[in-house]
């Protein structure tokens, strides 16, 4: 608001002044009202440029500063007056525009989940959505918003996720679906159960990114900074030569009045506060301006297999029953069992067995890290590791992910899962390419035969297996300068480590967890990957039309420069041409705002893959 402040403070002095000099005829108190306003606002800008060069930043107010002086000193107050307005006007302008371009952002904000309703023993119970806990059951009616992160329990509903995701298209949730805190109940009631804390849940993370993405500065409008250092002696020089050869001192001013540098004030971050806003409505959170730049010239990318190049949301391959047992009876029994656990694998057996009846459970009891207990249909099932459900029997535990299940106390079978590789992988991978990413790898804590067999489908260069999460960072750092700068995608806990130490760390937080977020610098929150090509081509636009519009107000600035030393263009005249010049220059870096059109990423079809 400081700026809109200036803006009506130095319009009300031009309104005094213009009363004062045609309404009473009063010249000379117009020009004293002008200059002494115009020597505050002087002094002001230059206490502000000096804090900025002690913080080490170049500043592009000497100029400015320079401007009103000359103006007033060859008592052109009314250019002076029109300098100043111009600039305080385009610093309003700029807050406008943020303003503008960040209304995706700002959205979510306005849109927090505030209660929640509880269901205990059939009864309902209004409770602010601080107060649920991890294992509540959450009544989420029609037209309300999802409070809190959880997976359905019962019912079937579609969902608006287009505030956290940007599809507009509603998604259909039913049993043993996650479901993210913000989205909105479409047409009929669903209960839940709390998988997350208000606070560790999607919409609060969003909210805490979107207050990150604000508050940070965008190094682009750094070199927007250092543009004006040139920019400022090929203007005192134009400036200098003009004054000399005329032996006018109008001259000098008339220069500087059309060399002021609010192009390279307003162009850069007016561009990249626009493609962070575009970035947004694309279903992807960029914390920092700089993000952009470095993903418009990323060399290589490295990713994460388990919940990147594959889907991380596993689904029943295999039941396998033992003699005297069923599959239906082993799938019946085990769903039934873990249809009330948030547990990746539970969560997978119960969407699995969607189209059948699952029995009430009774004395359920869970015991960490091995498994269930729990009495259903008068039978006591366990449901768990090998070595907790059946610690007896011959069965070797299997290689790949699996549960097992006993039924009174009898060894029933077990249930085998796999991954799927996503089906846009491939197509995502080659558009990399495409887009001047050399070197893609993959770093995984997974087996090397199984990484090799996926990289081999998806056409990914260099397979890194076996790894801990110190090794991932090793790898990532041994990435030769020229090769940089490198974007790490990932979605796990075990991921922060390595996309905090990445060039650009991108995380999948559709569904991964809230320490890869936080450590990323860009989160994707639609589980699509995709996206990350979808990043990489908004920031390459957002930077060129950031580049294009501090050139093209230099460009027509030094022109009018030029002309104006051959006395041409009154300083009054001059200063409403610099109006012009910063409305081009906005306009032209408000257009980081508009999708640009780019080859559709095809998706194919998706290979399974055993979860080891």
């Amino acid at each position: 608001m400081r700026h809109y402040y200036k803006l009506s403070l130095t319009v009300g002095v031009g309104v005094l002044a213009l009363i004062l000099q045609f309404g009473f005829q009063q010249q000379l108190a117009a020009q004293l009202v002008i200059t002494l306003m115009g020597s505050i606002m002087a002094l002001s800008m230059l206490v502000e440029m000096i804090k900025t060069l002690r913080s080490g930043k170049y500043g592009v107010d000497l100029l400015a500063i320079t401007a009103i002086v000359a103006t007033l000193a060859v008592s052109e107050y009314w250019a002076g007056l029109v300098v100043l307005i111009m600039l305080t006007g385009g610093d309003s302008l700029e807050d406008f525009a943020a303003k503008r371009a960040n209304t995706e952002l700002k959205a979510l904000l306005d849109n927090s989940p505030r209660t929640a309703h509880r269901q205990d023993n059939g009864q309902l119970t209004d409770i602010a959505v601080e107060d649920a806990v991890v294992g509540d059951q959450l009544v989420v009616k029609p037209g309300e918003l999802v409070p809190v992160d959880g997976h359905v329990i019962q019912g079937t509903a579609l969902f608006d996720e287009s505030s956290l995701t940007g599809e507009s298209k509603p998604v259909e949730k039913k049993r043993g679906d996650d479901v993210m805190s913000g989205a909105v109940n479409g047409d009929s009631a669903i209960t839940m159960v709390v998988d997350k804390l208000a606070a560790d849940s999607q919409y609060q993370q969003l909210v805490k990114l979107v207050k990150e993405s604000e508050a940070r500065p965008a190094k682009f409008v750094r070199l927007a900074d250092r543009y004006a250092v040139p920019f400022t002696l090929v203007a005192y020089v134009i400036a200098g030569i003009a004054w000399a050869l005329s032996g006018d001192p109008h001259r000098f001013a008339e220069v500087l009045v059309v060399a002021s540098p609010c192009p390279l004030i307003l162009a850069a971050p007016v561009a990249l506060v626009s493609g962070m806003s575009r970035t947004s409505r694309n279903g992807i959170v960029v914390k920092t301006g700089d993000m952009l730049e470095k993903m418009s010239n990323a060399k290589s990318a490295a990713f994460d297999k388990t919940g990147t190049i594959t889907s991380g949301q596993l689904t029943v391959n295999q039941i396998v029953p033992q003699a005297g047992f069923t599959a239906a009876q082993v799938l019946h029994l085990a769903a039934s069992a873990e249809q009330n656990s948030s547990h990746i694998l539970a969560r997978s057996i119960v969407k699995y067995a969607n189209d059948t009846p699952l029995s009430p459970v009774t004395d359920l009891a869970e015991v960490t890290g091995n498994g269930v207990t729990a009495q259903i249909d008068d039978q006591v099932v366990k449901v768990g590791k090998l070595n907790f459900v059946a610690p007896t029997t011959d069965q070797t535990p299997l290689a790949q992910t699996a549960i097992y299940v006993a039924i009174d106390d009898h060894y029933a079978g077990y249930i085998t899962f796999i991954d799927n590789v996503r089906p846009e992988a491939a197509a995502t991978l080659q558009a990399l390419h495409a887009e001047g990413v050399r070197n893609v790898m993959m770093l995984t804590g997974d087996q090397k035969a199984i990484a090799d067999e996926i990289a081999q489908e998806v056409g990914i260069d260099t397979v890194q297996a076996d790894l801990l999460p110190a090794d991932k960072i090793k790898n990532l750092k041994a990435v030769a300068p020229a090769e940089r700068p490198v974007i790490m995608v990932g979605d796990g806990v075990n991921d922060a480590p390595s996309l905090a130490v990445a060039d650009v760390g991108i995380a999948m937080g559709a569904h991964g967890s809230t320490a890869a977020s936080e450590s990323a610098d860009v989160v994707i929150l639609k589980d699509d990957l995709s996206r990350v090509v979808t990043a990489i081509q908004i920031s390459k636009d957002t930077m060129n039309v950031a580049k294009q519009a501090v050139w093209i107000g230099i460009a027509i600035c030094t022109i009018l420069m030029l002309i104006a030393s051959s006395g041409i263009i009154p300083a009054l005249f001059g200063a409403m041409l610099q109006e012009v010049v910063d409305t081009v220059s906005i306009l032209w870096a408000l257009r980081a705002l508009r999708d640009q059109p780019h080859p559709q990423i095809e998706t194919g079809k998706s290979k399974s893959v055993n979860a080891n």
